[in-house]
């Protein structure tokens, strides 16, 4: 995993505190992209249209489970066994500019870290991972939805 350490080019970048933190810990971290968000922060930048949302969970993930109303859907990986999209990079670059703020969010934050360092180095400049993910991490009980994650700190989505 190499480490690419970018500076944010955005005045609201710059001044943002959320974004800020991120790159810092990004940077002791060695983390291969822009940082990590709390959910909440994330829902605060993507209501106040500071950052999209891209959602890098499945179709039936998305359908089945729930999913953030306009939120962006590109997925990291398709299909029962979860094979890795080899079109993720160019269909993301089709829809989001390569200098937009970006926040992935898939089911525990696990395959949104490994979609922000593809889009790190394919030339994205702002990459943030929503920690936690949708439905957050396993418990002792082998349950997601317990401890963390979007759903679990009461953000809003939709389920069809």
């Amino acid at each position: 995993m190499s480490v690419v350490a970018i500076k944010p080019n955005t005045l609201f970048e710059e001044q943002n505190p959320i974004l800020v933190q991120a790159r810092a810990s990004a940077l002791e971290n060695k983390t291969p992209y822009a940082g990590g968000i709390h959910p909440t922060d994330a829902w605060r930048l993507f209501a106040s249209g500071e950052a999209t949302l891209i959602d890098v969970r499945s179709a039936e993930e998305r359908k089945f489970v729930g999913h953030i109303a306009g939120s962006v859907h590109v997925p990291w990986a398709t299909g029962i066994n979860l094979v890795k999209n080899p079109r993720f990079v160019s269909e993301l670059s089709a829809k989001v500019k390569k200098d937009t703020i970006i926040l992935l969010l898939c089911r525990s934050g696990k395959r949104s870290a490994l979609a922000a360092e593809a889009l790190t180095k394919a030339g994205f400049k702002h990459v943030f991972n929503v920690l936690e993910g949708f439905e957050g991490d396993i418990d002792s009980q082998t349950q997601r939805g317990r401890h963390n994650g979007w759903r679990f700190h009461q953000l809003p989505w939709l389920q069809d």
